[in-house]
């Protein structure tokens, strides 16, 4: 079998339309993967936090003196 230009190139353009649906559905994906990131490091980060304020409760104010 030979290579045809056919097979290698697309003989009509895309539409405009086509390109930003394409375009809208990777920028969409991106945004949600990195959301997805941020909400896991947020909650790492919570649980640390609280694991450290468990270990180590705040020590109650001193009372002002009049």
């Amino acid at each position: 079998m030979t290579a045809t230009k056919q097979q290698f190139f697309k003989p009509t353009k895309v539409s405009a339309d086509t390109k930003s649906a394409q375009t809208n559905s990777i920028a969409r994906g991106i945004i949600e993967q990195e959301a997805a990131a941020r909400e896991k490091k947020t909650e790492k980060l919570r649980v640390l936090r609280m694991a450290r304020e468990a270990a180590d409760p705040a020590p109650l104010p001193a009372l002002k003196r009049k």
